[in-house]
């Protein structure tokens, strides 16, 4: 982007506005993204049987765990990527 499209962004609230829809959106979609494989992968890899309407005691502390995982994953990768970024950004 050229520096006077920067400009006009800057000083159009209207624009601002948009922006912060957008980014809004594709926050949600990425925290559904997460929650949809986080379900995937901790179902698949923790649930053996339909025999039972609920969960038995060894697949729900599977999940329990397989999730606490993935979050902790998510969480490490999201404060790696920002160390990243912010070091990359005091380079410029």
């Amino acid at each position: 982007m050229d520096k006077s499209m920067i400009a006009n962004m800057e000083s159009n609230p209207e624009a601002d506005q948009r922006m912060a829809i957008m980014i809004d959106q594709l926050q949600i979609r990425d925290s559904l993204r997460m929650y949809n494989n986080l379900v995937e992968r901790c179902f698949h890899d923790c649930v053996d049987t339909f025999k039972h309407k609920s969960l038995q005691k060894q697949e729900e502390t599977c999940v329990r765990r397989c999730a606490e995982k993935f979050l902790k994953h998510s969480m490490r990768v999201g404060m790696r990527f920002a160390e990243l970024n912010q070091g990359a950004a005091t380079q410029d």
